[in-house]
């Protein structure tokens, strides 16, 4: 007669902790952290660099934009609407002497805004006609000009609270006293593709071309390959240019894939020259290529560097 024993496995016991040799692994880490100082500082340095950037420089909602005036008309009422516009903090006014020069700071960049008054202004408002006030924008980031149409739009309700009084009170109720007539320059749809896009030319030219080249250069410093180079009778100015120029023709191939992307799948319009445009990307290429293979000269390995490009 056989009998059957029951094998029952055991319970598994999870090991107990050991809190010294827990201390003794985050020493550990520690002192390896001091000996990396490049990263200690890097962890300290990238969120302060970043709450600086976005607290201060990325400015979503922007004020005191330069405003040209032409106002063909100097009376008191023309002032209290370029009064009430400089008190929305969003204008900041330059008096300019007719329409065609403020056109032309409005196409050189010098301002953003253009308030025209004509000069029966006051008269036809005086009658009851609502003139217009014509507003010329650049339309080109409509983001960041988009609140202060807004607040354009708004004065014809606002600015002329305190000057109609009396005889001149029933100009105040519905419709307001004067219209406003904004035309947006360049970008009359207020497409943000036409701002965008190309911007990211300029984003992706920074990272990739940075990276690319330090993590190259430290790769093959990593290897061995940069002090071969080094002992053949090619001189350490003629290694970096040989070095760089490569990346040059690969940002230049970038730049073409963004322009193309650009006119055919966003239909971003370009009204300038190609030959200007590449003039420009050559020494912004260079830069970018040059802040990399410094980066390279500084890092230990190629996580360094990667780190370092980030920052």
């Amino acid at each position: 007669m056989t009998t059957s024993t029951d094998v029952r496995p055991a319970p598994l016991r999870w090991p107990k902790l050991s809190l010294a040799r827990i201390v003794a692994v985050f020493l550990k880490e520690l002192v390896q952290l001091k000996r990396d100082r490049l990263t200690f500082a890097m962890m300290i340095g990238v969120p302060i660099m970043q709450l600086v950037l976005f607290g201060y420089a990325i400015n979503a909602d922007p004020k005191h934009l330069p405003t040209a005036v032409v106002a063909h008309d100097q009376s008191p009422l023309v002032r209290s609407i370029v009064r009430a516009a400089e008190n929305t903090q969003y204008f900041r006014v330059v008096a300019v002497p007719s329409e065609a020069e403020a056109e032309r700071l409005i196409a050189a960049g010098e301002v953003q805004f253009a308030f025209v008054f004509p000069a029966d202004f006051s008269q036809r408002l005086l009658r009851g006609e609502r003139p217009p006030l014509v507003v010329l924008a650049d339309a080109t980031d409509p983001a960041a000009t988009g609140s202060a149409v807004a607040a354009a739009a708004q004065l014809p309700q606002l600015a002329l609270a305190h000057d109609l009084k009396g005889a001149l009170a029933h100009l105040r109720p519905d419709p307001a006293p004067f219209e406003v007539r904004v035309h947006r320059r360049y970008n009359p749809e207020g497409l943000t593709n036409y701002n965008v896009v190309p911007g990211l030319m300029g984003v992706i030219l920074t990272m990739t071309l940075v990276m690319m080249t330090a993590m190259a250069m430290t790769r093959e410093r990593e290897r061995g390959a940069l002090e071969n180079l080094l002992a053949t009778p090619v001189r350490p100015g003629e290694v970096m240019v040989g070095k760089i120029a490569p990346y040059v023709v690969i940002g230049f191939v970038q730049v073409t894939i963004v322009y193309a992307a650009a006119r055919l799948l966003f239909d971003v319009p370009m009204a300038g020259s190609l030959l200007l445009l590449a003039a420009a990307v050559l020494p912004f290429i260079i830069a970018t290529l040059s802040a990399g293979f410094t980066f390279s000269t500084i890092a230990r390995s190629q996580m360094q560097s990667m780190r370092m490009t980030m920052f």
